[in-house]
């Protein structure tokens, strides 16, 4: 028996078994390894009409939705038609952002590797026509500079609906159709959904949400986040073998099933090289590429990304060198949890590779005085506090869209993880949350509140 074999063997036994233990309704699984391929589903689709996932049912990817708008983008550069290098302003004249010096310089290479510098999350609904990406960079006008372009990383949905902008621009049609005919027709992908309509002809998944902490979720009342937000990831839908063709086509120097070019030889390891290094992030990789997450390991390096919608979960890990894939789709409950497990088998047993283990709670550093105070964002207003016994609180009150998908306030003790990073005492949705505090404000107090997303200080 292959290791392929024996992984697939413990996948059809045990799958069942971890839904169960972590309340995930319904999940699929699809790994790789050489040119060979298998895929397992367990669960239901959807707890209110009890439909069973199978392995050609449709997950949202959500955000690693980003690989393939990075892709697109590099299949641009292959042409001549972009630079990444140029300004933004230099394929959309219109770009505009509150800082005006900031957005005349801001680099397309910027924009896909979060290093832009302007608030990301910003998820504006404009509507479900083909215009919709369109209005929405137009309503980034009074979106605010959180740093210099290039200084430090912080994850930016924003940017990547300005990418996803370019490639309307300079193709001529809408970011969907760029999907479609530029990689689903090309890879041959017969599972893959742009958006509701289109999903809606296979067995679709919808996200589920946890009513209270500790309850068992109930299915989500939308199924999807604003077309708006496309090209960032809120609403292609796939099934994890099709995601596995899109990697493969990165594995094999950019040929897709058909030996023809989908991504250019040079383009393919240029996406994986690391253009910036993150702050101790826990899940997150320590770099990250044009598109891609990197994580450095004893066993060797690993690309992937994760994604998240409104209750779905993906995860993409793939380690090039051993030409190994994985990629585990969720509806919901917890899927870290499930992510440990099957992700942590596939991982060992194929490619050599361990994941790093997952942040755990430390003894609550002395000093804080570096961390006290208040951080922001548009979609929230974080306060850091200490209170007459020491202990650290992270006081969290949501905007936006935050305030109407999860808690409007919250409250969490945080203890120490590593050097200038906090960590959360109680897991949020299984994972104890690191927070890392970066920069200095000049008076020794940092100037950033980093979760993946840098929130600015905004007050002692």
């Amino acid at each position: 028996m292959s290791e392929l074999d024996a992984i697939g063997t413990w996948l059809r036994e045990n799958l069942p078994r971890l839904l169960d233990e972590t309340q995930v309704p319904g999940a699929a699984v699809a790994v790789s390894a050489g040119d060979e391929t298998i895929d397992f589903a367990a669960g239901v689709l959807n707890k209110a009409t009890g439909v069973e996932a199978t392995t050609d049912s449709l997950f949202q990817i959500g955000s690693i939705t980003k690989v393939w708008t990075a892709t697109l983008i590099m299949q641009l550069v292959d042409e001549g038609l972009a630079d990444l290098d140029s300004p933004v302003r230099g394929y959309l004249p219109e770009f505009r952002l509150a800082d005006e010096d900031a957005a005349s310089r801001i680099t397309v290479r910027q924009l896909l590797c979060h290093t832009s510098g302007f608030e990301g999350d910003i998820f504006t609904d404009t509507g479900t026509g083909d215009d919709c990406v369109e209005k929405y960079v137009a309503t980034l006008a009074d979106v605010a500079q959180l740093f210099t372009p290039g200084e430090m990383f912080s994850y930016n949905n924003a940017g990547y609906s300005v990418l996803g902008r370019i490639v309307e621009v300079l193709r001529g049609k809408s970011y969907d159709e760029c999907l479609r005919e530029h990689l689903f027709l090309p890879l041959g992908l017969t599972h893959a959904a742009t958006s509701p309509y289109d999903a809606i002809r296979y067995r679709a998944a919808i996200g589920h949400l946890q009513p209270a902490p500790g309850a068992a979720p109930e299915p989500a009342p939308v199924w999807a986040l604003a077309r708006s937000n496309a090209p960032a990831g809120a609403m292609l839908a796939m099934r994890p073998r099709d995601l596995l063709t899109f990697v493969r086509m990165h594995l094999r120097d950019g040929a897709g099933p058909d030996g023809a070019t989908v991504l250019s030889k040079a383009s393919v390891p240029a996406m994986r090289e690391p253009q910036v290094n993150l702050p101790h992030l826990g899940l997150m990789g320590d770099a990250w590429g044009i598109g891609w997450e990197i994580f450095h390991s004893a066993g060797g390096t690993v690309i992937g990304h994760d994604g998240g919608t409104i209750g779905q979960s993906s995860f993409l890990r793939v380690v090039p060198d051993r030409d190994v894939s994985v990629a585990l789709f969720t509806n919901g409950g917890e899927a870290i949890q499930l992510y440990t497990e099957i992700l942590g088998k596939v991982l060992a047993d194929l490619a050599g590779v361990t994941l790093p283990p997952l942040p755990t709670p430390g003894p609550t550093p002395t000093d804080v005085s570096r961390y006290l105070g208040t951080y922001s964002s548009d979609i929230a207003d974080t306060e850091i506090s200490q209170d007459d016994d020491g202990r650290v609180w992270l006081h969290r009150r949501a905007k936006g869209v935050l305030a109407q998908l999860g808690p409007a306030t919250e409250k969490i003790e945080l203890a120490g993880l590593h050097d200038d990073t906090l960590v959360t005492k109680t897991p949020l949705h299984g994972l104890h949350l690191p927070h890392a505090f970066v920069g200095d404000d000049g008076t020794g107090r940092a100037l950033f509140l980093h979760t993946g997303r840098a929130d600015r200080r905004t007050g002692a």
